[in-house]
Order: structure tokens, then sequence, then C-alpha cells
């Protein structure tokens, strides 16, 4: 693989279901949200360790990776492991420059969350988690990441950029 000197590992899905009837899911939350991210990243990252690129490795988790979420037992788990895994990443490429972090946006409106905030009463349960009283825009998220792909961030690694209008402090 081609060297880089940025990535965005932005892969996920979340499917929800209620812990008790999870079967199948775990294993598809768990090969993309866990195994894909985390074996693309081993990849660029060690393009970047042969190449001597001190570049940057963005993780797009979750607040669910920080928290936990009613009928998101997979989604959490697998967030939580990328937190995980970032960190530690983190620590072992710092010796080669490489700085490794984890943006973790709320609900932000794309494709793929409109029919989840059609229904009204998850629409409301969200907006009441949120302090700012808003979901995100794709550009919140894609600031973060822009200041961790850049030279401002250049003393930034193992941490995590919260995206979520508050959800997290409350």
């Amino acid at each position: 693989m081609a060297p880089f000197n940025i990535l965005v590992n932005n892969a996920g899905n979340n499917i929800p279901e209620h812990f008790c009837d999870v079967r199948k899911k775990l294993r598809q939350g768990i090969q993309l949200n866990v195994k894909s991210a985390f074996f693309v990243a081993q990849a660029v990252a060690q393009g970047m360790v042969e190449s001597d690129i001190k570049g940057s490795i963005i993780h797009i988790s979750s607040q669910m990776g920080i928290v936990g979420g009613k009928k998101r037992t997979v989604y959490c788990a697998s967030k939580h492991a990328m937190e995980g895994f970032s960190k530690s990443m983190a620590l072992d490429l710092a010796e080669n420059g490489i700085r490794v972090n984890t943006v973790c946006p709320t609900f932000v409106e794309t494709e793929l969350t409109r029919p989840f905030m059609a229904e009204k009463e998850f629409k409301d349960y969200v907006l009441s988690r949120i302090p700012l009283g808003h979901v995100g825009q794709t550009e919140d998220v894609a600031d973060a990441v822009l200041f961790l792909a850049s030279d401002m961030s250049k003393m930034v690694t193992g941490s995590t950029i919260k995206v979520d209008g508050g959800w997290t402090a409350i």
C-alpha cells in the first residue's frame, strides 16, 4: 500500500437491537466497526513507519464509545473498543511521530440517521440529551478532523475530540 500522510478511518454502522436479541449482528458490528478499522489503520501505520512519515491517523468513533445507549450494545461495544485500540496505537506509534486520535460525534444529520430522526419519540429523546439543542452537521465533524489532520494538533495524540453538543457532559 502506498504511504499515506493522513488516514481518516470512517467505516462503521449501527443496527439498533435489544441486548437479549443480539445474535448475527454482533459479528457484523465487530467485523466492520472494530476489525476493519483496526486492520486498515495497521496497514496505513506500517506504510507511515516504513516511509518515515510523521502522519496522523484519525478514527471516527462515536459518543457511544464514551457512554452507553439503549438498543446499542453492539455499537457501543465496538466504539469502546475503537477508543481503546486508538489510545494503544498512539503509544506504540508516538516514537515514529505518528499521531492517533478519535473524533466522537453525536447524531449527525446524514442519510443514515434520517430514518431514526423521522421517529418523533426518538428525535425528542436525542434532542433532550444534547444541551446545545440540535443534532450535528457533517461540517462539525469535518472541522474536528481538519484540526487533527493539521499541524495545529502537532502535540495531540491518544486523545478524543467529542463533537456531541454536550451529550457526554450530562
